[in-house]
This record gives structure tokens, sequence and C-alpha cells, in this order.
């Protein structure tokens, strides 16, 4: 991915994955471990996923559960570790 990465873009990159991944529809907001979605084993491989697509690295108290529960909170993680200025959040609140 470019350097040009927007809140945008991570959320639609991270959909598509776990669409492809669970065969389900993944709404930003929809909580991914207790719809089933996800297991921890599968979070695992999601903190792969985004260190290697999105160029970062989470580690430490960035790996809590909490960070990876909806695509909309890991786009906010991504943009966090990118040090995205906060302007690529969200301006329609969807």
């Amino acid at each position: 991915m470019t350097d040009q990465i927007t809140g945008d873009t991570i959320e639609k990159d991270l959909r598509s994955f776990l669409e492809t991944r669970t065969k389900a529809e993944v709404p930003a907001t929809q909580d991914l471990f207790a719809s089933g979605l996800v297991s921890s084993m599968f979070a695992m491989e999601l903190v792969v996923y985004l260190e290697q697509n999105f160029q970062v690295a989470i580690v430490g108290p960035d790996l809590k559960m909490d960070n990876f529960r909806t695509v909309r909170q890991m786009t906010e993680l991504v943009l966090r570790l990118r040090d995205a200025p906060a302007a690529a959040v969200w301006v329609d609140g969807a």
C-alpha cells in the first residue's frame, strides 16, 4: 500500500479481507468476537495482516483485544500507529 492511507482505505481493505475469510458481511462496527466471526487464533492472524499490509508494529499494550473487536477499532489503531492526521479519521460517522 502507499503512504496515502486513509481511514476509509483501511476500513475497505479490512472489510474485504474479513468478508473473504469469514464468508459473511462485516459492518465496520460489528463486534467480531461477540458475533463469533473471529476467534483468538484468527485475531493473531489479524495482527500479522495489519502489520504486513499497513507497515505498523503492534506490540505491548496495543495487542489488547479491544483494539481488534471491530473493523473501526482496527482502523483507528492503524491510523494511530501510522501517526496519521486526525482529519483522516471518520468524517461521515458511518
